[in-house]
């Protein structure tokens, strides 16, 4: 499993983290390491025309592929003058306790006030998170922005009274109140979303004591953290050529994406993975921690189980997530065809999961940014002239940050600064990866873009549930035009690859994570024993049960749940990868086959989701664009796409010479 797990930490994937309920901030990042092809880089400085810098310099690289903050703040005394603005009407939101039964011209006050802390939230943040990850070396950038969190956290403890004094006057009387008071209109489905969930709302003080708990609740993971980057100590090993390296993740992914010889990269694997069975006992006692707390946030909000509790705050069925689990455990006939197509392409006697990064083919095609802003434009023609030239213009703009730098941290992303717009930060190397991250990140951008144009401030931040919905569609259009544009059979057989490649990480994959950990909640649920041994048997047993016969699975792969930073940051996300990926293809296949009369309208169903922010529950918001993931049949769907294109490389394949 480690070259598909190296796949997901190196490839490009979306994690957002919101403030919920009144407070709305969406942040996305996505890390990429490196591209998984062989490429011949071009381009000496960086210009107009969009070539790839010859160094990292950043003062050296054109204004116009740097971020301009200025549209946030000014300067770092204004962003002081925000931070002190915050403060300052947050103790006067405390005087607002009491108030709410007044009528509602008082909740609206509460409200307002509730929008104007959240708007200078986002900028407040973004100014500091944005400075530091173009430059992490910068420590009074880092202070800056603990500065923030914290005061955040005061925040959350100053208004811990809110929702249980809300929920004190009764839905029928609010209802009215709503009614007979337009202003209040816009916060009408946030107000009784609360009601929704009043029976996991403790009173007054029990609220409080939550909230004291915040920072301690973050122990575990920071645990994690330290555990895993500043206190772990990567080996070195020789290979073959007679190199000594030291395998940091950075270093190991690249042995597995280009190192051809399997026993180079069965060396690398043995020695990385040991890593983490060394201290296999301390991971096994930090996610204990994060199992218990979260038993102890569901038993305190009366939720029978982690998962319910989990789901709750958008309203989604559990029944989502085991149907999601149960029909791809049926269905991975499509990634073990997968598996064996490699094998034999590669001409390897076995498989094992340290090889699933290697290169079928290599490549020197070269996708500079300015081409591929070009593509990527030309692919999403079918959404609308108004979307291309919205997208055309934020493109154009100083807010994509494109090429590395000096200190700039790895990957991409795209956060929303409320009132401003998206900031996309790119780590552009003139790749095919670097081409769909842009695709990608370019329907973030779009979706955050459209949702903040066309919502209220309360309602204008989309769900996770959602995020990654638009992102992968784009990535689906600028597929199909280029292999629309190509007959060479070794190029189709690498955007084939690709396609395959992202169904692999973004659905197979995290499907095989979240099964994981609804196996550990339930054992937490159940009162038994979380140990190394127990939680090293469950992930052996899940990789041979999704691979099968189709690769030899070492025991070493057992510690692999060690270092998956999704199960110690953010528990139960990780499925939420996979049903954006399943509703993005039945999405791209409504608006890209039937009558013309069937297209137009599924096109603008879907461009209404993008607009749609937070103003419903996501399954609500998907269904209204087509797609219920109640259903087996939606996730079938994506199985089923898997099988036809595995089909599609096999044939390409057979006609490369």
């Amino acid at each position: 499993m480690t070259a598909v797990v190296d796949a997901i930490l190196s490839r490009s994937y979306f994690i957002a983290t919101s403030v919920q309920g009144p407070f709305n901030m969406n942040t996305t990042f996505r890390s990429l390491f490196g591209a998984a092809l062989s490429l011949t880089l071009i381009g000496n400085v960086v210009g107009a025309d969009g070539a790839k810098p010859a160094n990292q310099n950043r003062s050296e690289i054109a204004a116009e592929f740097r971020w301009d903050f200025s549209p946030i703040y000014a300067n770092w005394d204004s962003w002081e003058a925000g931070m002190k603005d915050i403060d300052s009407r947050i103790d006067a939101f405390v005087k607002l306790k009491g108030t709410l039964k007044n009528g509602p011209d008082a909740v609206l006050k509460a409200y307002q006030a509730f929008d104007d802390i959240g708007k200078l939230q986002y900028k407040v943040y973004g100014y500091t998170a944005l400075q530091r990850d173009i430059d992490t070396r910068k420590q009074d950038v880092s202070g800056k922005f603990q500065r923030v969190m914290t005061l955040f956290a005061k925040l959350g403890t100053a208004t811990s009274w809110f929702t249980p004094e809300l929920l004190t006057v009764a839905q029928p009387t609010m209802e009215q109140w709503i009614a007979a008071t337009p202003a209040l209109t816009p916060y009408r489905f946030t107000i009784l979303d609360n009601y929704r969930q009043q029976k996991h709302v403790l009173d007054e003080p029990g609220e409080r004591l939550l909230s004291f708990a915040a920072r301690f609740n973050a122990t575990p993971k920071a645990t994690f953290q330290e555990l895993s980057t500043s206190d772990i100590k990567f080996p070195l090993v020789t290979l073959s050529d007679g190199k000594e390296i030291k395998l940091s993740p950075g270093t190991y992914q690249s042995v597995l994406a280009t190192n051809y010889k399997q026993a180079d990269r069965a060396k690398a694997f043995e020695a990385y993975l040991k890593t983490y069975a060394a201290t296999t006992n301390t991971y096994a006692a930090i996610y204990n921690g994060v199992l218990q707390h979260d038993w102890f946030r569901a038993q305190a909000r009366n939720f029978p189980s982690t998962l319910d509790a989990a789901l709750d705050g958008n309203a989604i069925p559990a029944s989502v997530v085991t149907n999601l689990v149960d029909t791809v455990r049926q269905g991975t006939a499509p990634l073990q065809r997968y598996i064996k197509l490699r094998k034999k392409l590669l001409g390897l006697e076995s498989y094992h999961l340290y090889d699933g990064a290697i290169p079928i083919y290599r490549t020197d095609k070269v996708y500079t940014y300015a081409d591929s802003r070009e593509q990527v434009l030309a692919s999403v023609a079918p959404l609308g002239a108004d979307y291309v030239a919205r997208y055309q213009k934020f493109l154009a703009g100083k807010q994509v940050d494109v090429y590395e730098s000096e200190g700039k941290r790895s990957g991409a992303y795209v956060s929303g600064i409320y009132g401003v717009g998206p900031y996309m930060l790119l780590n552009h190397n003139d790749t095919q990866d670097a081409l769909f991250t842009l695709a990608h990140e370019g329907g973030h951008a779009m979706h955050t873009l459209l949702s903040q144009e066309a919502q209220p401030f309360v309602t204008a931040s989309y769900t996770i549930f959602v995020a990654e919905v638009a992102s992968t569609t784009n990535e689906r259009f600028l597929l199909n035009r280029l292999l629309q544009a190509t007959s060479d059979p070794k190029e189709r057989f690498l955007l084939l690859q690709h396609a395959v490649d992202s169904i692999v990480g973004t659905f197979y994959t995290q499907v095989l994570f979240a099964d994981y950990e609804l196996q550990a909640h339930k054992l937490v649920e159940q009162g038994k024993p979380i140990t190394s041994d127990v939680l090293n048997s469950i992930y052996l047993k899940l990789l041979k049960d999704y691979y099968g016969d189709a690769v030899t699975v070492d025991d070493l792969y057992k510690y692999t749940w060690s270092r998956i930073p999704h199960f110690f940051n953010s528990p139960y996300y990780v499925y939420q990868y996979a049903t954006c990926f399943a509703s993005s293809a039945k999405l791209f296949k409504d608006m890209t086959t039937g009558s013309e009369a069937s297209r137009a309208a599924a096109t603008e169903r879907y461009l209404t989701l993008l607009k749609s922010g937070g103003n419903d529950h996501p399954m609500q918001q998907l269904q209204k664009a087509g797609v219920d993931l109640s259903k087996r049949e939606t996730v079938q769907a994506m199985v089923e796409q898997m099988e036809e294109l595995v089909a599609q490389m096999e044939v390409e394949a057979a006609r490369i010479p």
